[in-house]
């Protein structure tokens, strides 16, 4: 009876965990003819209520434009803020991205994405401190 109990509460939150996380659909990749070392990639990310990022960075120029909701958004370093369609964020190479997330529990968000990176590189690397 305990096992069956850890099995569906293990089962639960992996569920809940599954529901929170962004889905990332690649847009673009273009290598930046003049400068060979970099290229620009344009990705959509779509948070679920209640969505989630993990802490990371990009190692890339990060230019974010909100097309849909509330999104909350806080770097290392400087102030929360809250954006709406329309507005925009900035990321730099050295920043540490410490929360990304939808600010609604009941109602989508979605943003695009444009980072500007050495070509080749991931898009996001987990930072844990």
């Amino acid at each position: 009876m305990k096992l069956a109990t850890l099995t569906l509460g293990l089962a639960a939150l992996l569920a809940t965990l599954a529901s929170q996380a962004a889905d990332v659909k690649p847009l673009f990749t273009q290598v930046l003819k003049d400068y060979p070392s970099k290229e620009a990639t344009m990705l959509e990310v779509s948070y679920p209520p209640g969505a989630k990022d993990m802490v990371h960075r990009h190692d890339a120029h990060a230019f974010v434009y909100v097309l849909e909701g509330s999104i909350v958004m806080k770097l290392r370093g400087k102030p929360e803020v809250t954006l709406q369609p329309g507005e925009v964020f900035y990321e730099g190479p050295d920043d540490v991205h410490e929360i990304g997330r939808n600010a609604s529990d009941s109602a989508p968000a979605r943003f695009v994405v444009v980072l500007l990176k050495k070509k080749g590189s991931p898009v996001l690397t987990p930072v844990r401190d």
